[in-house]
């Protein structure tokens, strides 16, 4: 067997993992795709035999590369990639790559993930998903490996602190959900109010941004404010069997408003414009 063929082979191998290492610190499959494919350029460049661990060596030129996309995206302050989720299908019959993405971070959380800074979010996938040891996120950062854990911590804050509650079964969360649409379609602020739990929290994915949307308020007055009549055209739906709301346009998905409730109270609203993320979701329209 040549050294290409050999390279190849291995490659392949781990084409599933570096593909969701990728995705995670994207949150694009278009970009996880181009972040995999410059790896598989520099190993071609770059690959010597002193090399003992393949795949940590191809994990930090994965990382590098997606570290490099993320902050070059954020200085622009651009979405990822609007390409349907079908770029995943080709990956399915992976099941490494299918159990990352279906059991590590759910789409609220890449919501949340969209509000850190490229370090923060990297040190954290890496390391919380991954296992990652913070010596070897360190020199990708260009920190220290005790600056490195550091903004683990700090996304990992961010990330706990979006974890849904429990609390409300799902036909009360209809009606909490309805009265919702209700309140903002009227531009009834105090009938918000008395919706929010009063440390609500509302964020955007970088696609709603674009469309008007702030990225991250907290606290139910700044929320009730921010949404009051806003949802004028959102209807009643099922969002992956969870009660939340929908607005389309001309028959296509365009925002999701994903509801967290506790205590009978709004705690949490997650607006997802991304259209990767909208594919993944099952969406059923209710009766308003």
């Amino acid at each position: 067997m040549s050294e290409r063929d050999f390279l190849t082979d291995r490659f392949e191998e781990n084409r599933g993992h570096l593909r969701a290492v990728a995705y995670q610190i994207l949150g694009s499959a278009a970009e996880a795709d181009d972040a995999v494919q410059e790896a598989w350029l520099r190993l071609n460049r770059s690959y010597t035999s002193e090399v003992e661990n393949l795949r940590g060596w191809l994990t930090t030129i994965v990382a590098r590369v997606a570290l490099t996309m993320l902050r070059s995206r954020t200085a622009r302050s651009e979405d990822p990639l609007d390409v349907p989720v079908l770029h995943l299908a080709h990956s399915s019959d992976d099941p490494e790559h299918q159990a990352i993405l279906s059991d590590s971070l759910g789409l609220a959380l890449l919501v949340v993930l969209d509000t850190l800074a490229p370090n923060e979010r990297l040190a954290f996938v890496l390391h919380d998903v991954f296992a990652v040891p913070f010596e070897e996120i360190a020199p990708i950062v260009d920190r220290t490996p005790a600056a490195a854990r550091k903004l683990a911590s700090r996304a990992r804050r961010r990330v706990h602190g979006a974890a849904p509650s429990p609390g409300t079964d799902l036909a009360r969360q209809r009606e909490i959900v309805r009265a919702f649409l209700a309140a903002s379609r009227r531009g009834d602020f105090n009938a918000l109010l008395e919706i929010l739990h009063p440390d609500a929290v509302l964020r955007a994915d970088r696609a709603a941004t674009v469309m008007g949307a702030t990225g991250l308020v907290h606290g139910a007055s700044a929320v009730a404010d921010a949404l009051s009549g806003r949802a004028l055209h959102a209807r009643l739906a099922l969002i992956d069997g969870v009660p939340g709301a929908l607005w389309t346009q001309a028959g296509r998905p365009r925002v999701v408003f994903a509801f967290t409730t506790f205590a009978d109270k709004i705690a949490e609203i997650n607006l997802i414009a991304n259209s990767e993320h909208l594919h993944m979701l099952d969406l059923v329209m209710l009766e308003d």
